[in-house]
């Protein structure tokens, strides 16, 4: 599965700016590479009850699974957990003056949402993934 290199905590794909922006759109490389959040409401996977697997747009690796998404009606896309332990990384976000935690994929890095606990849902792990639609591809289970 992709995770990150555990001897230097880089990401497997690693690629400049430049090669990032000829592989994304501008609203995808502001979100990925540049951790902004798309609006709510929009998302092209915030209301979806297709089944399969969800993917990162930047780098195609699995990172959550629709027997795990929710609705929690935030307006993002919601999971309460993702397809594997090392399909993505956590880490602390003190962007806006508190304290969040920000959800990136393992493989390369890219800025995916942030993780919300102890929030109530009636979800087996308490927490909701809050991902941006832009960050996703969802890929639909063959029938």
């Amino acid at each position: 599965m992709t995770s990150s290199d555990p001897t230097s905590g880089r990401p497997k794909l690693q690629l400049s700016d430049d090669e990032w922006r000829r592989r994304l759109n501008p609203q995808e490389f502001d979100v990925l590479r540049r951790a902004g959040t798309e609006p709510p409401f929009i998302g092209r996977y915030t209301d979806t009850k297709t089944e399969g697997v969800y993917q990162c747009r930047a780098c195609g690796a699995e990172l959550f699974r629709s027997t795990e998404k929710f609705e929690s009606h935030c307006g993002w896309p919601s999971f309460f957990d993702p397809s594997s332990t090392d399909a993505v990384i956590l880490r602390p976000d003190h962007s806006l003056g508190q304290l969040r935690t920000e959800v990136l994929c393992a493989n390369c890095h890219s800025h995916l949402g942030h993780v919300f606990a102890g929030e109530g849902y009636p979800t087996p792990t308490d927490l909701r993934y809050c991902i941006n639609s832009i960050s996703l591809q969802l890929v639909p289970t063959a029938e």
